[in-house]
């Protein structure tokens, strides 16, 4: 069962209480580059995006977040480093959230001005302690980066704000290494109730980030931890949305979408499967409806291995057998199989 924690508002998106897990990304383009930003985030939206991060590294691009707040729809967040200065600029040209990070922001006063603005604005701070900017008197203290060294950056942080009574609050714990990920975010969970944002930093390429960012990221949400989500891959951005939302598909917490499951083939099969099912998912991937689609290469794993799907393929020689519900419909041809089991879906 999931962990109930605080409530906290990014825009019009809700993170945590009851309210469904929220996925992110961070847009790849310099911000300071208003249309191409622009676009690409109206693309991560219509993927399936949630909330953006926007990299904001000088004044230009703070300036910039303006433009791109009246030209855009989804919740914005000011990634800030080093410089205070950029944060109070963002808050100002209407972020909807801050991304902090406690080992390179500065002087508590520093954090206190930005705070006081943030309230005044209902703006939400992200708390993003990384394993690889942990404060140095950390380091000394632990030695190395460790799980609790990160729940102490994070907590010293957190005392900072609630001293102004400030509890817009969402926390992140990231490294590369899924166990000191993991365990950090248990530690937390069990010190504190404001929401956790889940994610594997610098996870990898997307074939590689994928494995390790669902590794970490599912085991967490199975202990009923996390709030909201980012995949972290060195690749187009669209991609992290489309395994987040996998990532919440498998694990049953997303349950208005098409699922398919498939089988992996061998020498039995005698249709392309591969192709059929490649193509099939493509087709479907926008389509909003709470079934199970089965596609199977053979009868062995047809339509009673696959009796709980509400429809699907079990392929036979240039043909396949179309089920649902575990009994057979019709033989379809293999040139048509794509296109009539869309057809069937869609009339679902």
């Amino acid at each position: 069962m999931r962990k109930k924690t605080k409530v906290v508002a990014c825009g019009d998106v809700y993170i945590g209480g009851n309210h469904p897990i929220s996925i992110q990304s961070m847009t790849t383009t310099d911000t300071r580059d208003i249309s191409g930003t622009v676009e690409q985030i109206k693309a991560l939206e219509e993927i399936g995006c949630d909330i953006v991060r926007l990299a904001v590294p000088n004044m230009e691009a703070a300036y910039a977040l303006k433009q791109i707040k009246d030209q855009t729809t989804i919740p914005i967040v000011a990634d800030i480093h080093f410089d205070y200065r950029l944060a109070l600029e963002a808050i100002k040209n209407g972020i909807d959230g801050l991304r902090l990070n406690p080992g390179n922001i500065g002087e508590k006063d520093r954090v206190r001005e930005i705070v006081k603005l943030a309230k005044e604005r209902n703006i939400k701070i992200r708390i993003g302690v990384n394993a690889g900017s942990l404060e140095k008197k950390l380091l000394d203290k632990y030695g190395r980066p460790t799980s609790d060294a990160m729940v102490e950056s994070a907590l010293a942080h957190i005392a900072i704000l609630e001293e102004m009574k400030f509890y817009n609050i969402v926390i992140s714990l990231k490294a590369s290494d899924i166990q000191l990920t993991v365990d950090a975010y248990r530690e937390m969970s069990n010190k504190v109730d404001y929401p956790l944002h889940l994610g594997i930093t610098e996870a990898g390429t997307i074939w590689a980030g994928t494995i390790k960012s669902s590794i970490g990221i599912g085991a967490l949400l199975l202990d009923g931890i996390g709030d909201t989500v980012r995949v972290s891959l060195t690749g187009d951005p669209i991609e992290e949305i489309k395994v987040g939302r996998q990532i919440l598909k498998s694990l049953g917490i997303i349950q208005n979408e098409i699922t398919i499951i498939s089988c992996p083939t061998c020498g039995r099969c005698q249709i392309n499967l591969i192709h059929l099912a490649n193509e099939i998912e493509t087709k479907i991937s926008t389509l909003k409806k709470p079934l199970k689609v089965a596609i199977m290469g053979c009868a062995v794993n047809g339509p009673g291995e696959a009796r709980d799907a509400d429809i699907g393929i079990a392929g036979g020689v240039d043909s396949a057998l179309l089920f649902k519900k575990g009994k057979i419909i019709k033989k379809v041809p293999e040139s048509e199989i794509i296109r009539t089991l869309i057809e069937e879906i869609e009339n679902m």
